[in-house]
């Protein structure tokens, strides 16, 4: 059965999204883009909230820069047609390799489980990732922290009152002082 991943990029201190909307502290190094890049042939379907799915657009079209050095074209070229699943209660259509949900969340998982395919079904954003943590469909966290404090934000786990063990899975440090952390979630037989 395909595993549920939530992996985004945090500060030391827990969020994804700084007290005035910026991320640009999380902008990998050529260490730390390579192993995203890795990372990505893993995934074989993308679910996202509006606001990340907005933000990732960007993607769809860059590859149209002659600018592009050797490893932005290699993300662009695996990102671009990596099937997406957006989750909107605003936006009538999506481009590219994204459908809008038909369904609720733990629904939708039900269904790319069920159906035949290979990689990991991904999940970004902290509204999203929340509700399918609350809803226990959580398999992996995959959490890269970057060396850096931002005061507030948007944090990266839910602010809920519930338990949840982990088995670490792997861990990396980068030259950049970065660190990746892979955890499962540890499940009772």
């Amino acid at each position: 059965m395909r595993g549920v991943t939530y992996s985004m990029s945090v500060s030391l201190d827990g969020y994804i999204i700084g007290p005035d909307g910026a991320f640009d502290w999380a902008a990998p190094d050529g260490e730390v883009f390579r192993f995203w890049i890795d990372e990505i042939r893993r995934v074989g379907v993308h679910l996202l909230g509006r606001r990340l799915y907005e933000t990732m657009l960007y993607w769809e079209t860059a590859d149209q820069d002659p600018s592009l050095d050797e490893a932005t074209q290699e993300w662009t070229a695996l990102w671009k047609p990596l099937p997406k699943v957006v989750f909107s209660s605003t936006l009538s259509e999506v481009r590219g390799r994204a459908r809008l949900a038909s369904g609720g969340l733990a629904e939708e998982i039900e269904r790319l489980r069920a159906e035949p395919g290979e990689g990991d079904i991904a999940i970004g954003g902290a509204t999203l990732a929340a509700e399918a943590a609350a809803l226990g469909l959580i398999d992996e966290y995959q959490v890269m922290v970057y060396p850096v404090l931002v005061g507030g934000g948007v944090p990266y786990f839910a602010r809920e009152e519930r338990r949840v063990d982990l088995e670490l899975v792997e861990t990396r440090t980068f030259g950049s002082g970065t660190v990746y952390l892979r955890y499962r979630v540890a499940r009772q037989a």
